[in-house]
């Protein structure tokens, strides 16, 4: 297992683990995790001895649970909602305004493709997107842009690594892991304060009426 440490933007420590988000080489592993409310609907957070390692994001606690303990199937998981209530709400406070630098550590974990991508994510500012092709162009990889969307969806670090912000190359909005809506909602509220009232009002009427109906959660989609 390699391990390294950055602090790239927003004051965010990652620790990066290159193994699969299983935990299969660490059978006793505990897992302690809390699960609240935000703007987005129910947020499950999941903390190793090394930080973060899951922000979820669904519309009830039974499903977050579930999503939790396919992810880590062979740690110990442990509700601990009083002693995570201090690092849950500085998790709230990132998802509701992701353009605040707020002090977290995570422990990310997957191979070394999707760390690449991941990182590289983490450089789309609040308020920009860019498309998978983008990406695979940015990491080096200009032709694995469906490679690049499979990591998008591998990504259990909900707005910390910002895979809302990988759209298609047309500029429709794509797949996202936890649903459209809240990709969209993400995307309108980076826009609103990034370009003011305004910004968001001409952000809103660039997307019809049809790019706002309900979709549940599925793969991420190429370019």
């Amino acid at each position: 297992m390699t391990f390294a440490e950055t602090s790239e933007r927003t004051n965010v420590l990652v620790a990066l683990r290159d193994q699969p988000n299983t935990g299969a080489d660490a059978s006793d592993e505990l897992i302690r995790f809390a699960i609240s409310e935000c703007s987005l609907g129910s947020i499950l957070a999941a903390v190793t001895d090394k930080g973060i390692c899951a922000i979820l994001l669904g519309d009830n606690s039974s499903v977050l649970r579930r999503e939790l303990r396919e992810h880590f199937k062979a740690a110990r998981l442990i509700e601990s909602d009083q002693d995570l209530r201090e690092l849950m709400a500085k998790i709230v406070q990132l998802v509701e305004s992701p353009w605040l630098a707020v002090d977290l550590i995570f422990d990310l974990r997957g191979t070394s493709f999707e760390q690449r991508v991941w990182q590289a994510l983490r450089q789309i500012p609040a308020g920009s997107t860019a498309s998978y092709t983008d990406i695979a162009v940015r990491i080096g990889e200009p032709k694995k842009a469906f490679a690049v969307a499979e990591a998008c969806a591998a990504n259990i670090l909900a707005v910390a690594i910002p895979c809302h912000r990988v759209v298609r190359k047309s500029g429709a909005l794509g797949g996202y892991r936890w649903g459209f809506k809240r990709k969209h909602a993400l995307l309108a509220r980076e826009a609103a304060h990034h370009r003011g009232v305004g910004g968001f009002l001409a952000y809103a009427s660039r997307r019809s009426c049809a790019h706002f109906r309900s979709r549940g959660p599925g793969p991420q989609q190429r370019n």
